[in-house]
């Protein structure tokens, strides 16, 4: 694509002599500018993939994939029969979920109650008691609750339904003591400071149900088609309330999707500016060598080679920024937990709060079609703001320019 004469020009252009310093100065920047923006942008969507995913990952191992709730009548047998039929491929379970209050000597906290037999996620997550003692009596807490209401395992808490129960004096909120024979951490900031376990039967007899309010769970093998089982099932018994997990983070997600999509149109203003740097760094060239380039016009060459030699200098700083800009983009984002991890010891900052984005880390993922689209782009870029100037030569005037030599 370009000879050796047309790569010859181009290397002596990217090395400007003393006197043309300046020259060197805005092809610093150049470099600079757009390898801070590929990198930048690289690790702005590495961050925001990860946290799309990971919270995606928290929030089904926690939430069924679809929920069937009682509505205008109970669930029957026979509803639950049909289901595990014709769903026999799916894990259906049945629990129950209900507000309440927590008390101890020091605070008062109000917490999800959520009734299960068996939940494989919650055992994975266990860090701190055993779970095979989950009976009668017994609660399993998250970590930031534990944390908040200053209590370890083998403790015990009181706590407050939203249920009332009938007594001489009136209605009053059923209440119960709980002991903790177990800790779970998930990593979801909001789940582990608002759930609480209970074993199903306590659930119902807690907040004063029986099995008819029992709602069901089931967990698809694809999350992603979790709305089309929603419809077919809604569909089978229109009496009950049938939503799906992508119903209740709609609005979460697609406020998620609209900020990755502003965070890169506004990351890539970045490479743009940084391009009119190789756009006013050519044009001074290409005006400061109007001699040199007379002279080889003279010598034979043609415009279309000296174009494209001048041409090869403005890509070449746009290539080897974007080269440089993946390679720190990618490194960056692999480390990229370690790095706010010392930088919020050392400044003492904190730069991901738990309360704020949900998780506990920085999370970060790698996707490879993302870091070639934006290495394409910015190479597209860089090709545009280099081509420009150089178009220049072909409207210069031989002549004139040697006119007084």
């Amino acid at each position: 694509m370009f000879n050796k004469v047309e790569r010859l020009i181009a290397s002596r252009n990217l090395r400007p002599k003393k006197k043309e310093g300046f020259l060197k100065v805005i092809s610093i920047f150049s470099f600079v500018g757009i390898m801070l923006g590929v990198s930048i942008l690289i690790i702005v969507m590495s961050v925001m993939n990860g946290f799309r995913t990971d919270l995606t990952n928290k929030i089904l191992g926690f939430n069924p994939h679809i929920t069937v709730q009682p509505y205008s009548s109970h669930i029957t047998e026979d509803f639950r029969l049909f289901l595990k039929k014709k769903y026999s491929k799916f894990n259906i379970k049945e629990t129950f979920n209900g507000e309440a209050v927590v008390m101890t000597n020091e605070s008062i906290k109000g917490i999800l109650i959520k009734g299960v037999k068996k939940n494989e996620f919650l055992e994975s997550n266990i860090i701190e008691g055993n779970i095979n003692s989950f009976e009668k009596g017994k609660i399993i807490i998250g970590k930031e609750l534990a944390i908040n209401l200053g209590v370890i395992i083998g403790d015990k808490i009181n706590i407050m339904s939203s249920a009332f129960i009938g007594t001489p004096l009136g209605s009053v909120p059923s209440q119960d003591i709980f002991e903790i024979i177990a800790i779970f951490s998930s990593g979801f900031y909001e789940f582990d400071q608002n759930v609480a376990f209970l074993n199903l039967e306590d659930s119902l007899l807690f907040f004063n149900k029986d099995k008819k309010d029992l709602n069901l769970e089931i967990y698809v093998n694809d999350p992603l088609n979790a709305n089309f089982y929603k419809d077919e099932i809604g569909n089978a018994n229109e009496n009950y309330h049938v939503y799906s997990w992508i119903d209740i983070n709609k609005s979460f997600f697609n406020a998620l999707k609209v900020e990755r999509n502003v965070m890169f149109v506004i990351l890539t203003l970045i490479i743009i500016v940084a391009a009119f740097n190789i756009i006013s760094g050519l044009t001074i060239l290409i005006k400061n060598k109007t001699k040199e380039i007379a002279i080889l016009q003279t010598l034979g060459l043609s415009n279309k080679s000296i174009t494209k030699s001048f041409f090869l200098t403005g890509f070449a700083i746009g290539l080897m920024a974007t080269i440089f800009g993946v390679i720190l983009g990618v490194s960056v984002s692999i480390y990229v937990e370690e790095i706010r991890y010392f930088i919020s010891t050392i400044f003492n900052l904190e730069i991901f709060p738990a309360d704020i984005y949900f998780l506990d880390e920085m999370p970060s993922e790698i996707n490879p079609t993302s870091i070639g689209f934006i290495f394409i782009f910015s190479l597209i870029i860089s090709a545009m703001a280099s081509y420009f100037p150089a178009r220049l030569i072909v409207k210069m005037n031989t002549v004139q320019a040697l006119k007084y030599e």
